[in-house]
């Protein structure tokens, strides 16, 4: 891969890719000692092993990657910080913490007004009963405005969407064409739903945007690009498939705006030959936005580095805290042994905690269900690792009498879509989710997060958790932690910064009800075998591996 000299944040920087896996904690005194070494499948439908020793492997094999893509370059990579006088990357993450907390820059405004934004965004903001900017808000839109390129860290459900909206939309209405911007994420239902966001904002300035995605027709989606959308928001896959198969009615060479949403996923192995192939086509004198809720030694070493030559520092706004997950959030844990989840699940949710009641919401129509309505759980997000085990707990719950939508990379993009909206418009009020729903999406009052299972990366552990407790609301996280999730739980506790506790269930009344769970599990797994599902899976895998050899260089 060639190295690219462009300006702002050059390929060579995003493709610091490595993290640093976390080292070993005493272990929880209160479950047994077992070391686990088992096999796990990704939502993406890849197996790998979910051990201590596995992830030595897989940080090998990153740092083998970075070498391969770098070249004899990446040395230099490191340059800038290490004239600061600091590695950070060979810094523990306090340490690390410290030093960055010396080089964040505020820019706090009290009111948009004073900010700069324009009257009629303001109105915009108004009418989303918006009236005062968050701190994310306040820092990041007056360097944006400037023309800086910006790197935004802040909390889950903080307003990171507006931070970048407003300056594009502002000086958009200065120079209105298209293509404008270009709004990059690793998920379809986060692009939807930026995509949203930048509509209502803009209604006034008749904004037209774009989504591409993965998942709907490429011949509709190739009509709108070619009408120069003001605003295209992609993942990287789709959007350089259409670059790679465009007929030269529209391009990139005038962007003034780039920005990576959740930077911290795209920023990864997964994402790299896209983003190398973008920054290879995108102009140099655009305005690059890197906004995250978790920040990873890759985005650390870019708010560090030495800007090239003619090119100022990224503006970098972190959120200073020890603490990773809103303080509105309560966290907390169930001992469980992993093969009686079911009646566990059962049980919460037809008794969930006291203070998520008050969430409940009645259907806009009735259902068409004899269900009875106090029975429903309050708004609820299950989050699970497998999309079979997505579908298998959707089943499971609806065997129950409890509504549900599932949401996983084996559904199409209309089954997904429509999956949300039913959740939104509280016509079910559970969504049982991979983590493809864990990120960025804005769904308001969810009362409660269950982890199924616990995410194989921390870091993951607060996307999920921050679907609730958003816009200062309170919520509640439970995780199931079963024998093989000892490691798990304590390496989320040292990403997060604070503990969770411990809640014990009534074991009586959860057996109680063991008999009705297994025959719901039993009428679950036929019809999960009966359906489609396997189909998808296989087809999934077939179009996983083409990909896999499309991308692998020829010999």
């Amino acid at each position: 891969m060639a190295k690219l000299d462009r300006g702002g944040l050059g390929i060579d920087d995003l493709l610091r890719l490595q993290e640093e896996r976390p080292s070993k904690r005493a272990r929880l005194s209160h479950v047994h000692d077992f070391a686990p070494l088992y096999r796990r499948e990704t939502d993406d439908g890849l197996t790998a092993d979910s051990s201590e020793e596995s992830s030595d492997n897989e940080s090998a094999e990153d740092s083998s990657f970075t070498h391969r893509t770098l070249g004899n370059d990446s040395p230099n990579l490191m340059q800038g910080a290490q004239e600061d006088g600091i590695r950070l990357t060979s810094l523990p993450r306090a340490q690390r913490r410290t030093a960055l907390d010396i080089r964040t820059e505020m820019h706090l405004g009290e009111s948009f007004v004073e900010m700069g934004v324009s009257s009629s965004l303001q109105a915009a903001l108004r009418r989303m009963s918006i009236y005062k900017p968050t701190q994310i808000q306040s820092a990041c839109i007056p360097p944006l405005l400037s023309g800086r390129d910006c790197i935004g860290h802040a909390k889950t459900g903080s307003g990171k969407t507006i931070a970048f909206a407003i300056p594009i939309l502002q000086k958009l209405s200065d120079d209105p064409y298209g293509i404008f911007a270009l709004v990059l994420t690793p998920t379809r239902e986060l692009a939807f739903q930026i995509s949203e966001q930048f509509a209502v904002l803009g209604a006034a300035l008749s904004i037209r945007t774009s989504v591409i995605v993965g998942g709907m027709d490429m011949l509709s989606q190739a009509l709108e690009l070619d009408n120069r959308p003001h605003v295209v928001v992609a993942t990287p896959g789709r959007i350089v498939d259409h670059i790679r198969s465009s007929s030269g009615d529209w391009d990139l060479s005038r962007i003034k705006f780039l920005v990576l949403d959740e930077a911290d996923r795209l920023l990864t192995q997964t994402f790299a030959p896209e983003l190398s192939y973008l920054f290879n086509v995108l102009p140099g004198d655009r305005q690059t936005c890197l906004f995250t809720a978790t920040l990873t030694p890759s985005v650390e070493t870019l708010a560090t580095a030495q800007p090239k030559p003619g090119k100022m520092k990224p503006f970098f706004h972190r959120t200073v805290s020890a603490v990773e997950t809103v303080a509105s959030l309560e966290q907390h844990y169930v001992l469980v042994p992993s093969h009686v989840r079911e009646p566990y699940l059962f049980h919460l949710l037809r008794n969930p905690p006291e203070n998520t009641i008050p969430f409940r919401r009645t259907p806009p129509e009735p259902t068409g269900q004899e269900d009875n309505e106090s029975l429903q759980p309050p708004p609820t997000i299950i989050f699970c690792t497998k999309p079979r085990t997505a579908a298998y707990l959707t089943s499971l719950l609806k065997t129950l009498s409890i509504r549900s939508a599932a949401l996983h990379s084996r559904l199409t993009q209309r089954e997904r879509l429509a999956s949300l909206s039913l959740f939104r418009s509280a016509v079910v009020p559970v969504l049982v989710s991979t983590d493809v729903g864990a990120r960025g999406l804005d769904i308001e009052d969810v009362a409660i997060v269950i982890n199924w299972d616990l995410p194989n990366e921390p870091e993951e552990y607060t996307h999920r958790v921050g679907r609730t407790a958003r816009a200062g609301r309170g919520g509640v996280a439970i995780s199931f932690v079963t024998e093989k999730d000892e490691n798990r739980i304590l390496k989320i506790e040292g990403r997060i910064g604070t503990k969770l506790t411990v809640i014990n269930m009534p074991e009586d009344e959860v057996l109680e009800k063991l008999n009705i769970v297994s025959t719901a599990k039993r009428l679950a797994n036929m019809e999960l075998h009966d359906s489609s599902f396997g189909r998808r899976e296989e087809i999934h895998k077939l179009k996983h591996q083409k990909r896999r050899q499309d991308s692998e260089p020829s010999r």
